[in-house]
């Protein structure tokens, strides 16, 4: 049996007041044919990222609907995270290589894990390319059961040809495949179902639920932050692809009209993730000498309630991605009313509307401008702020992502 994440039930009629009555009564409808049904979830890690998040959320609800669900990781190596980083950012559009030998670590963990999937689900929610192998092996080893939905969280809108073409036969073998956005479909995609489900954020979670300023000061004094200055945060994994060498070089740009400026840069390392310690290494030299940058991870204990408190602590909320699937922090600041200067690409794209909701920005320069513009002008903070919350409520919270996948689940039956 692949290992289980604890998952407690979240109780619904709890959303009813961020969400609206509405909104629930349609979940516990959409939720009715599930009661009983057994639905599994399967990634290759239980923290450091949106997709585990996520899952917390979603499970949790399922519970409280009467649906059985749970959630497991399959067991990798170094050189197996190795090998599906180097997919994870091929399939983004990286021009990196991808070898024999790779393909052969990445199938013979699946071989190794394939084994251990329990076959009594009537549902299988495999996540990202990490376990996406787990079908070609189990058909291969016996008898196939229940549906399988491959969630792809991952922006592959322009991917690597090589390491597309060899995980899309793998793809094709399931009954639906959802990604983020239309523009991330590929034409090589050839399964029953295909959906477009954008993420949410759970508006009740440690790290979206209302903080008092006290605790949020008590936060930023703890980590040395000067609360009466101005503050522009990042929180991303540390990756190329979320450019926080850029976020730095927009900062400098900045801080010449803004000395008072102070720069936040929170990230958490995940064990499938070898890459972030290198790029960690590699911002940490990037910003030397600069004391008003501050570069945490969860290593100093920064969580959920100090990701929040430093979030309602920002002038401004910056994710200056390359590529993005989604980008669950830009609705999380969204939702506290700040204004969001994000990277105009991928799943930024559906949560900003330029000048609307947020800034959508395609260089350094420009992200130093909204910067600047942000920083300078409070009735653009509020007028922008309370629209970007608003869109949150309407369209990026979790009962609506999980009402999708109920509507998906219920086309494959």
């Amino acid at each position: 049996m692949l290992p289980t994440v604890p998952v407690s039930p979240i109780r619904l009629d709890d959303y009813i007041e961020p969400a609206g009555e509405d909104v629930v009564k349609r979940l516990r409808k959409a939720a009715e044919p599930f009661k009983g049904a057994r639905v599994l979830h399967i990634n290759s890690t239980a923290f450091g990222g949106g997709v585990s998040e996520l899952l917390l959320t979603h499970l949790g609800l399922m519970r409280d609907l009467g649906i059985e669900a749970n959630w497991q990781l399959i067991q990798g190596s170094e050189e197996f995270f190795a090998a599906t980083k180097a997919a994870h950012n091929g399939l983004q559009g990286a021009d990196i290589p991808w070898t024999a030998h790779m393909e052969q670590v990445y199938m013979e963990r699946m071989r190794a894990n394939a084994p251990d999937v329990d076959g009594s689900y009537d549902f299988y929610v495999i996540h990202d390319p990490q376990p996406l192998g787990l079908l070609e092996v189990i058909q291969e080893q016996r008898r196939r059961e229940g549906k399988w939905i491959w969630r792809c969280h991952i922006d592959t809108s322009s991917p690597n040809p090589k390491i597309w073409d060899y995980f899309a036969p793998k793809v094709n073998l399931y009954d639906a495949v959802i990604f983020t956005m239309k523009d991330f479909e590929q034409p090589q995609v050839s399964v029953p179902k295909v959906a477009f489900i954008s993420p949410t954020i759970d508006p009740l979670s440690m790290k979206n639920v209302y903080l008092d300023p006290d605790t949020s000061y008590a936060v930023l004094r703890h980590y040395g932050i000067d609360r009466h200055r101005p503050i522009a945060t990042q929180v991303s994994r540390f990756d190329p692809w979320k450019d926080p060498l850029g976020v730095i070089d927009a900062y400098r740009i900045v801080k010449k009209e803004w000395p008072q400026l102070q720069l936040v840069l929170v990230g958490s390392l995940a064990h499938d993730d070898p890459q972030g310690w290198q790029y960690l290494e590699a911002t940490e030299e990037y910003r030397r000498g600069d004391d008003d940058i501050h570069l945490l991870t969860n290593f100093e204990h920064v969580g959920n309630l100090e990701v929040n408190a430093f979030q309602r602590s920002s002038t401004v909320i910056v994710q200056k991605s390359l590529r993005e699937g989604f980008g669950l922090v830009v609705s999380e600041g969204m939702w506290k009313k700040k204004v969001v200067v994000g990277g105009n690409v991928g799943g930024i794209r559906l949560q900003l509307s330029d000048g609307e909701t947020g800034f959508l920005v395609d260089s350094v320069d420009e992200c130093a401008d909204r910067i600047g513009r942000v920083l300078s002008d409070p009735g653009l903070r509020y007028r922008i702020g309370n629209a970007a919350l608003e869109r949150v409520r309407g369209e990026f919270l979790s009962l609506r992502e999980l009402e999708d996948y109920l509507t998906l689940m219920e086309s494959l039956r």
